[in-house]
C-alpha cells in the first residue's frame, strides 16, 4: 500500500538549496504551511495537557542576512511573545531527520535550577532507549539516552547548569527515509507519543523555574 507522506524528500532538500533567498522562498512554499499546521494542532495539545494556553512560533529566521538556515521549526511556549527564555517544545528538520524535542538553551536564566532539579530527580534515565540528547541546538548530532549512561548524563546537565551556553535539547528524531514512509496521522502520533514522554520533564522544569521565581 502505498503511503501519502506528511514529509517528503522536497522539503528535506529544501536545505540543500543554494543561497539565502532561493532556499527561504523554497522553505516558505514546501515547508513553513506545515509548520503552520502543527503549530495549530500541537498549541492546542500542550493547552489540553498542561492547562495552559500554549502559541506556536514558527521560525522564520529573519535576522539572516547572508548564510542560508540549515534547519527550521516551529516551537511551542505559554508565551505569545516568545519562546527561547523557557522551557519549549518543538518540531523541525534538518535536512538529514525530523526532530521532536523538548529544548532548554542559553537565553534561560533558571539554566542552574533546572539542571539541578534533573540532577536530582534522575529524570532523564527514564526515558525510553531511543530517545537522544544533545548539549547545542545549532548542531543536527545527539546521543542516544542509553549510550551515556548516568555518568554521560550527569556531565551534560553540569554543563547546562554552569556554563552560559549550556544547553539541553532532548527527544526523538525520524531519520529522512524514515519520515516519509510516515502519513500525516502516523507523524502526529510519533509526535505526540515523543511529547507524551518529555511532559513530565517538562513539568520538573517548570518547578524549578517556579522556586526561582520565588527566590527572587
Amino acid at each position: 500500500m502505498s503511503v501519502n507522506p506528511y514529509w517528503t524528500e522536497q522539503d528535506f532538500e529544501v536545505f540543500e538549496t543554494p543561497g539565502l533567498e532561493a532556499r527561504m522562498e523554497a522553505l516558505s512554499t514546501h515547508v513553513r504551511p506545515k509548520f503552520e499546521a502543527l503549530g495549530q494542532d500541537f498549541s492546542a495539545y500542550f493547552s489540553g495537557e498542561t492547562g495552559d494556553e500554549f502559541f506556536p512560533h514558527v521560525a522564520k529566521h529573519m535576522r539572516r542576512t547572508v548564510n542560508p538556515p540549515n534547519d527550521s521549526w516551529v516551537a511551542f511556549a505559554p508565551y505569545k511573545r516568545g519562546y527561547k527564555a523557557v522551557p519549549h517544545f518543538q518540531i523541525g528538520l534538518w535536512e538529514s531527520h525530523v526532530f521532536v524535542i523538548l529544548a532548554v538553551i542559553y537565553e534561560a536564566p533558571g539554566k542552574p535550577q533546572m539542571a539541578n532539579q534533573l540532577i536530582s530527580t534522575g529524570a532523564l534515565a527514564d526515558l525510553p532507549e531511543e530517545f537522544v540528547v544533545s548539549g547545542d541546538h545549532m548542531k543536527p548530532e545527539a546521543d542516544a539516552i542509553a549510550s551515556l549512561g548516568e555518568e554521560g548524563i550527569e556531565k551534560l546537565l553540569t554543563r547546562l547548569r554552569d556554563v552560559k551556553k549550556g544547553e539541553l535539547v532532548i527527544g526523538r528524531q525520524l531519520a529522512r527515509a524514515d519520515a516519509a514512509a510516515l502519513d500525516k496521522d502516523g507523524f502526529y502520533a510519533f509526535a505526540e507519543e515523543t511529547f507524551r514522554e518529555l511532559l513530565p520533564i517538562y513539568r520538573k522544569l517548570l518547578q524549578a523555574n517556579e522556586k526561582t521565581a520565588v527566590h527572587r
